[in-house]
């Protein structure tokens, strides 16, 4: 079980040895680790500390996904305009 609370994406980048992961349900959730692994179990404890400072900051707290989903893609590469 991956338990999170909320849904999780997870971008592979042309370094092996780096990923960012970012929640598309929690606004300003974002995050890097060393493998999918690391960014898993880093969300976990990222989202709860975001969560605390919504509430803190009397922001709103989205509900928490009943089925969260973790997707790993690729990152999208921004190519500069000619």
């Amino acid at each position: 079980m991956i338990n999170l609370r909320y849904s999780l994406i997870i971008e592979a980048t042309d370094d092996p040895n780096f990923f960012g992961f970012y929640s598309p349900e929690l606004e300003g959730f974002s995050g890097v680790g060393r493998s999918i692994e690391d960014c898993i179990a880093k969300s976990r404890v990222a989202m709860e500390e975001h969560v605390t400072l919504l509430e803190e900051a009397g922001l709103p707290v989205p509900a928490t996904n009943l089925n969260p989903t973790v997707i790993v893609q690729n990152s999208e590469r921004i190519i500069p305009a000619a």
